[in-house]
């Protein structure tokens, strides 16, 4: 029962996200990476599609929130992140803290940069898809499955050159077809050098056994130090399966889920899969007040 905990991955910024959010450690430490302009610089797309500049904002902002956040709701039942979101989530869990967290952010986002700097990839979302049709389209054009959110719902990495011709393809075959303002093919072979890169820098961070169920894209569920060290080193060039990790999270049997990010593709991926249990972001909120109070009335007895 109770509710689960769900950060946010790339894609969603934008200069007017959680606009509730007040100055702490996290967004001070964030605009000494990125300037005390880093809403308005949203709204300049590359800038927000920038792998380090998003890593970064969408894991300070995130730790930010759950820090104001917390003090005023009952703990979690379980928390999970989607890709970077992870680093948020693992903190909230206790695996360490948001310094660490922002730390991460930064040294994932080289180790990933470097990764990708022989060859210029990005990633595109397709609904509506069939699994014959989509093992054909990655045959064809060497794509890979970067995160799966259903057998029809997923997206792609590729090389750059190759998505344009990609995505019209799929949108011949009657499905929908997005190109993502992400810069490079996370969670796809493109980045398995990123994957040892990143695995020293967490042999050098002091990772706790988390203090709260965990749920991981690559290992399910986290119940350890040395878990949560392969779980986040293994999912920068594996598939994410957001499916799977929904269902964890179902099987809690969860009375809702909150989002932590900007926009609501979360909440809405959940409410698609899982109608019955209410999902939101907080980013539809105008307070932290508001939010509070929808959790205090879902969680409700009766």
């Amino acid at each position: 029962m109770g509710y689960a905990l769900v950060f946010s991955g790339q894609g969603r910024q934008h200069p007017d996200m959680l606009p509730w959010l007040a100055r702490d450690p996290s967004l001070v430490a964030l605009e000494r990476e990125l300037g005390a302009d880093w809403r308005e610089r949203l709204a300049d797309p590359a800038a927000a599609g920038d792998n380090r500049r998003a890593q970064l904002l969408l894991t300070a902002t995130a730790c930010a929130a759950w820090s104001q956040l917390q003090g005023r709701l009952p703990p979690p039942a379980i928390v999970a992140g989607y890709s970077v979101g992870e680093l948020p989530a693992f903190a909230a869990a206790g695996v360490f803290d948001a310094s660490a967290a922002l730390s991460l952010a930064a040294t994932r986002a080289d180790c990933m940069d470097a990764a990708a700097a022989d060859a210029a990839t990005g990633l595109f979302g397709v609904t509506g898809a069939t699994a014959e049709g989509l093992a054909a389209l990655c045959e064809r054009f060497d794509l890979e499955v970067a995160i799966r959110i259903d057998a029809g719902s997923v997206v792609l990495g590729g090389l750059r050159e190759r998505l344009l011709t990609a995505t019209a393809e799929g949108d011949a075959r009657g499905w929908h077809c997005t190109p993502l303002n992400v810069s490079l093919a996370s969670h796809t072979r493109w980045m398995r050098d990123a994957v040892g890169c990143f695995d020293r820098a967490l042999a050098d961070t002091t990772l706790q056994r988390p203090a709260r169920p965990l749920a991981s894209n690559a290992l399910g569920r986290v119940r350890t130090a040395a878990e949560a060290r392969t779980a986040l080193t293994r999912q920068i060039a594996q598939t994410v399966r957001w499916d799977e990790c929904m269902d964890l999270l179902a099987a809690q049997r969860v009375q809702a889920v909150l989002e932590i990010g900007p926009g609501q593709a979360l909440a809405r991926l959940w409410n698609d899969r899982h109608g019955e249990v209410p999902a939101r972001s907080v980013d539809e909120f105008r307070s932290i007040g508001s939010i509070v109070a929808w959790i205090e009335k879902v969680l409700a007895p009766g």
